[in-house]
């Protein structure tokens, strides 16, 4: 008896090291974020052949959004993926949009004249948005999350709109706390979207030239926004005037550098760790968050 509790001490304190030196500065990390999740069918199918592939990745869940439900079901069958909440307040796409799952009446400064929300923050936070209907509305999209049946390990937020006041990013720290989440850019994560940007040629090129340079003993986050070059993408415009025009090229473009073999021989010459945001609340702990200084 005496033996084993002198194992589970030692065994206690090599957790507690551990936690206390991740990242390790000897070693390279690199977590990918797959956004958009439950959008539509495209993105949809998009992640999950990411999921197919083998890749180590976090996915965050549009759960406002009228495809999450086919999101959950491949989800509960790659139960090793680390799965976000993609806190939603905006519907960006020209001829689909969506609005809040309290419904439009409970969420009226949140929505447009149709009961959508608006595509962009500016014009969110323009209409002097409620504080209480936002917490309620974010606080919906939470409990359809954990009451999914899906593992949820944290929270992020979809272009930003949920942390774009100090008030928002109370309720977002608030929401992680009461349900024991990790938050995206807490963890202290070197973020890049490159790819998303990246010319259509380039975007392989990119995301290796990203592996191939990461600082070792950094969390380095990478997020990506993948979908298949099909009709329902092209079908979808951004209604903002900098969304990218070409977006269903685009989104496959980014499938196809993450899944690219110059990609997987970068992470291999470089033993690069591919990591999650629950390696980060396992490793780190979500007592341990810190706010950034400013949110990317």
């Amino acid at each position: 008896m005496i033996k084993r509790i002198i194992v589970l001490i030692i065994f206690l304190t090599n957790l507690t090291f551990s936690q206390n030196h991740f990242p390790e500065p000897q070693n390279k990390y690199l977590l990918l974020r797959l956004d958009d999740f439950g959008m539509c069918h495209s993105v949809n199918m998009a992640i999950q052949k990411a999921m197919e592939s083998g890749l180590v990745f976090s996915t965050s869940v549009m759960f406002a959004c009228p495809w999450y439900q086919e999101a959950v079901t491949i989800l509960k069958e790659n139960p090793q993926i680390s799965v976000g909440v993609h806190l939603t307040l905006n519907a960006e796409w020209k001829n689909y949009r969506w609005g809040p799952i309290i419904g439009p009446e409970a969420a009226s400064t949140l929505v447009d004249s149709n009961g959508f929300f608006f595509p962009s923050r500016s014009k969110l936070f323009g209409n002097n948005p409620d504080l209480t209907q936002i917490e309620a509305e974010l606080r919906a999209q939470v409990e359809r999350a954990v009451n999914s049946g899906v593992k949820i390990d944290y929270l992020d937020y979809h272009m930003g709109a949920a942390v774009q006041t100090e008030q928002t990013r109370e309720i977002v720290e608030k929401l992680a706390k009461e349900f024991n989440l990790g938050i995206a850019q807490y963890y202290g994560e070197d973020y890049s979207n490159a790819t998303y940007y990246a010319p259509l040629g380039s975007k392989a090129d990119s995301v290796a030239k990203r592996a191939s340079e990461l600082e070792a003993g950094k969390i380095n986050l990478q997020v990506v926004h993948v979908g298949l070059d099909d009709a329902e993408l092209k079908a979808m415009k951004d209604l903002n005037p900098w969304g990218p025009a070409d977006m269903s090229t685009q989104r496959q473009g980014e499938l196809d550098a993450i899944l690219s073999k110059q990609f997987r021989n970068a992470l291999k010459q470089n033993n690069i760790n591919l990591i999650t945001y629950r390696t980060l609340n396992d490793n780190i702990g979500v007592d341990n968050m810190e706010r950034p200084g400013n949110f990317k």
